[in-house]
């Protein structure tokens, strides 16, 4: 007759059991990750969760040696070293931004159809002295409130777009102002504003939702290509993480992500009661450079705002 395995035993195998299934779901969305299949595809939902997948794996790595199974413990730590590959630049800063040059502070906001606090919007950009004020999901009846909270006279330069979704505000007179001409699911708006002598292009941008139809968002993404240049910044809310090939793609055509530049590239936007994905980003062209970067949680909003201090290269 068979004599039963000891509890200890049996714990031990449903653990490395367990453990085993967690592993292969992680290596499974590494070659996801490494090989851009969530372009264009459903996988662009679950790519998100890379960087959590990472900690998963370095805590799975941690059990599997408590319970000496020393072979799936070397494979999840093989796995934590391709997961640092992908992940650790974007923690390392780029650089010192240079000194004695003009700098543009810009911040983008989603405010969730208009119930983001417009008093609190305000005194964020009173307070952090804002150049700049990217705002999605600004209906038409959201404008006065924002007004009257004082934004008129702080931000007395707009280009108010509540039609096309996005619009934006600024302290110094903008030009060129109109829809992005780029076929995106809505238009993109888009204005220009002199810093320390020089045009630099702003691109207020929301993009759609791959979980709402992923081919839409990932035209999105790619028709933005177009705007990449010297003296550009496209912020807002791009639906999208860095470890999105659609994203990524934008960082090859020659633009760079603040956040990562200054070495937060940690940083979740959304849900804003609890963050778990960065959704909402500052990139800008190479004419400029990143200074600094963070968010902030205000009232009404499902998004974190976004600050970024950008000086000219």
């Amino acid at each position: 007759m068979a004599v039963a395995d000891p509890p200890r035993r049996r714990f031990r195998s449903v653990v490395r059991v367990g453990c085993a299934v967690v592993l292969v779901c992680v290596a499974a969305l590494l070659v996801i990750r490494l090989t851009g299949l969530d372009e264009g595809s459903v996988l662009a939902l679950v790519v998100i969760g890379v960087p959590v997948a990472a900690v998963v794996t370095v805590v799975v790595a941690g059990v599997l040696a408590a319970v000496r199974a020393w072979w799936s413990a070397g494979l999840a730590v093989v796995l934590v070293v391709v997961q640092l590959v992908v992940l650790v630049p974007r923690f390392a800063a780029d650089g010192v931004a240079p000194a004695n040059t003009a700098r543009l502070r810009v911040a983008t906001i989603n405010s969730h159809v208009g119930q983001v606090d417009p008093r609190a919007l305000v005194e964020f950009a009173r307070s952090e002295r804002v150049d700049v004020l990217a705002v999605e999901e600004l209906p038409p009846g959201a404008i006065p409130a924002l007004d009257a909270a004082g934004l008129r006279e702080l931000m007395p330069y707009r280009e108010l777009r509540p039609q096309d979704d996005s619009s934006l505000y600024s302290r110094t007179p903008l030009t060129d102002g109109g829809p992005l001409d780029a076929p995106t699911t809505w238009p993109q708006t888009t204005a220009t504003v002199a810093v320390g002598g020089r045009k630099v292009r702003l691109v207020a941008v929301h993009t759609y939702y791959p979980a709402g139809d992923v081919g839409l968002w990932t035209q999105d993404l790619n028709a933005l290509k177009a705007v990449a240049g010297e003296d550009v910044v496209v912020l807002g809310d791009f639906n999208a993480t860095l470890d999105h090939a659609s994203l990524r793609g934008l960082l090859a055509a020659g633009l760079v992500d603040t956040h990562a530049e200054v070495g937060r590239g940690w940083a979740p936007t959304w849900p804003s009661a609890l963050p778990l994905v960065q959704l909402d980003h500052v990139l800008h062209g190479r004419g400029l450079v990143g200074v600094s970067a963070a968010e902030r949680t205000l009232p009404g909003s499902d998004h974190r705002l976004v600050f970024a201090e950008l000086a000219l290269a």
